[in-house]
């Protein structure tokens, strides 16, 4: 199994990112925390989670050893794939979700696109003696408003599965509200109300 890759970031998005190491790039799917940690960086170190298929090799990558830990634990739950599992921690960060899960706030987990009150419950139920609180990941101070930010909301939200259309109306709403929003803000308040 690969533990994590260090290398130079060559492309990246809300949704993935490309590390170039020794001169292959991989493609790997990140999580919003993720790509809050490392957007500005020329290169980086990702903890990988390797999925193999028939079909497919999928690298999920985690700029944090925790926010992977939690991802994991995620996918031990029936009916939480790693698509599921990269969704929730992009809606919400590793010490929420921790505390989410802990204090057994549905509500916050059905806000999520794709979790109903049955999955959120079987979440809380099968990890909350396993949770256990770690450090936080740190936030970016908002940018102003930039039909770039929304741009790039939008095609994020297309590369997690929501229609272009939806996807646009629901930033540019959000954007008309809050217009100092960060493109990671944008798209956690989108997951919300997609």
């Amino acid at each position: 199994m690969i533990e994590y890759i260090k290398g130079n970031i060559t492309e990246i998005t809300p949704a993935t990112a490309i590390l170039e190491c020794n001169g292959i790039g991989y493609s790997i799917n990140i999580s919003l925390n993720t790509y809050t940690a490392i957007q500005h960086a020329d290169n980086c170190r990702l903890y990988i989670y390797e999925v193999i298929r028939e079909d497919a090799h999928i690298l999920y990558g985690f700029a944090e050893k925790q926010e992977r830990e939690l991802f994991l634990l995620l996918i031990t739950v029936p009916g939480i794939g790693g698509n599921t599992a990269r969704m929730i921690l992009s809606a919400l960060s590793p010490d929420e979700l921790c505390s989410v899960i802990s204090t057994g706030n549905t509500q916050a987990l059905k806000t999520i696109k794709g979790i109903g009150l049955k999955t959120a419950q079987r979440i809380i139920v099968d990890l909350k003696d396993k949770i256990a609180n770690a450090g936080a990941a740190g936030t970016l101070a908002p940018t102003p408003f930039s039909n770039e930010i929304q741009e790039e909301a939008v095609a994020a939200l297309t590369m997690l599965g929501f229609a272009a259309a939806a996807s646009q109306k629901a930033t540019t709403a959000i954007l008309k509200e809050n217009p100092a929003l960060t493109v990671e803000q944008v798209i956690k308040e989108a997951l919300k109300r997609l």
